[in-house]
């Protein structure tokens, strides 16, 4: 980077520092992941240059149907984004068996507001995950687009079971009649039956998305049910579990495609980001080698191993484990005299461990202040650690709860941590550059 150190002295400090909090610290956060070098060369490439408002192809007004002969970009000089773009959205459609995909989106979060326009207009009902109970912002969350702009009604997991009582969601729909029924989250550690969804999606005549953001990698590796051949219209990021650039993408069925495109563009955004087109290309070829399935598995082996080294140590889980990537530690309320979800996260912080606070179902706590902590592993196993390496961890997780107010110890912590770090590289060269 040494056009960024000559250039700009002070962005280039803070990102050495970022590169070796990266490597010295213990990444346990549920949604974050590490890039190849070659996605990140990409994201890095020549294509930030270049605009390509549009898309590789047009619609043809006399079939209705995508025609990779008519030009479709606002700009010329495209000839070779368009092969890129092609790439990505090909290697996508081989992934998951979706026949339609759009890999423009900035974001997840764009994604899920242009599918939503795609298929239902401000005011219809949606029927989702409330937040605290794992949902996700874009959701229905008052503060969210989407909770502004539309008729809001969440279901929750149950108060027992801390899972999906696919019972109580069917209840609801055949109350409120929704227009959508979403499903997918941000914080759920369990399979989701994207069947039954499916099922009582038509029982009330609703659109059905899913939103696998979280899950994607695993969908991509047959370890989770793939929602494809249930949903109506499905997004994702590109950046959790799939290990790609931070992105977004939407699968549909090919009735909703046309409107899929028009929503994304021009609907909510202008020209596409082609250089983390090209990454997300780069990515979905990682996922289609052999090796991908590997890490995914090694990523499910490496939550079970945590999650019950974690219950060894003390530690309560919502729904008592974990199916995919994530766990979500339940701290208890405050009367117990424990740590809050905040306090635990800057503690971790301290010791070298980065995690985030997370509401629990039913959290008494505000979301600020929350009473869990959301861990995953999918970029500790990017990094090479397996089951082992988990009960390791668990132990650092404990020894930082049991002396969460005391700086001292948190720093002896760190110490093995950044011991432990060091005995699994990440982005070797670059690290040994910055020494």
């Amino acid at each position: 980077m040494k056009f960024i150190k000559q250039a700009d002295p002070e962005v280039y400090a803070s990102m050495q520092n970022e590169l070796m909090r990266q490597s010295n610290n213990l990444e346990l956060i549920a949604s974050e992941n590490m890039v190849s070098r070659a996605v990140m060369e990409a994201a890095g490439s020549v294509l930030t240059n270049k605009y390509a408002e549009g898309y590789p192809y047009r619609w043809s007004k006399k079939t209705g149907k995508i025609n990779y002969k008519l030009y479709g970009r606002y700009y010329g000089g495209c000839e070779y984004v368009d092969k890129v773009e092609e790439l990505a959205i090909e290697r996508a459609k081989k992934i998951f068996g979706a026949e339609h995909v759009n890999v423009q989106p900035h974001s997840g979060s764009q994604a899920n507001m242009a599918a939503f326009f795609s298929v239902i207009k401000p005011g219809d009902t949606i029927l989702s995950l409330e937040l605290s109970h794992g949902g996700h912002l874009t959701h229905g969350h008052p503060l969210s687009f989407s909770g502004e702009l539309f008729n809001i009604v969440h279901y929750q997991v149950s108060k027992e079971t801390e899972m999906f009582d696919y019972d109580q969601i069917r209840e609801l729909a055949l109350e409120h009649k929704p227009k959508l029924i979403l499903t997918g989250a941000s914080a759920y550690p369990r399979t989701i039956d994207f069947k039954k969804f499916r099922e009582i999606a038509d029982e009330v005549d609703a659109i059905f998305m899913v939103d696998m953001a979280h899950i994607a990698g695993l969908v991509a590796a047959g370890l989770h049910p793939n929602p494809i051949p249930y949903a109506d219209i499905v997004t994702t990021t590109t950046h959790k579990t799939l290990r790609g650039p931070r992105g977004g993408m939407i699968l549909c069925k090919e009735k909703y495609a046309k409107d899929v495109d028009r929503e994304v563009f021009p609907g909510i955004q202008g020209g596409p980001l082609m250089h983390i087109i090209a990454a997300k290309a780069i990515c979905f070829k990682e996922a289609l080698d052999d090796s991908f399935k590997e890490y995914q598995q090694q990523v499910v082996n490496n939550a079970a191993a945590l999650a019950n080294a974690l219950k060894e140590n003390g530690f309560k889980l919502v729904s008592d484990g974990t199916d995919n990537h994530l766990m979500l530690i339940d701290l208890g309320p405050e009367s117990e005299g424990g740590p809050s979800g905040k306090k635990m996260e800057g503690a971790l912080d301290k010791a070298g461990i980065t995690a985030n606070k997370n509401t629990v179902p039913f959290d008494t706590r505000k979301p600020f202040v929350a009473s869990g902590i959301r861990i995953g592993t999918p970029a500790v196993t990017t990094r090479g650690m397996k089951e082992n390496e988990m009960k390791i961890i668990a132990g650092f997780i404990k020894e930082v709860k049991d002396n969460f107010n005391n700086d001292e110890k948190l720093a002896e912590i760190k110490v093995k941590v950044k011991e432990l770090c060091s005995k699994f590289p990440l982005y070797a060269d670059l690290v040994k550059n910055n020494r």
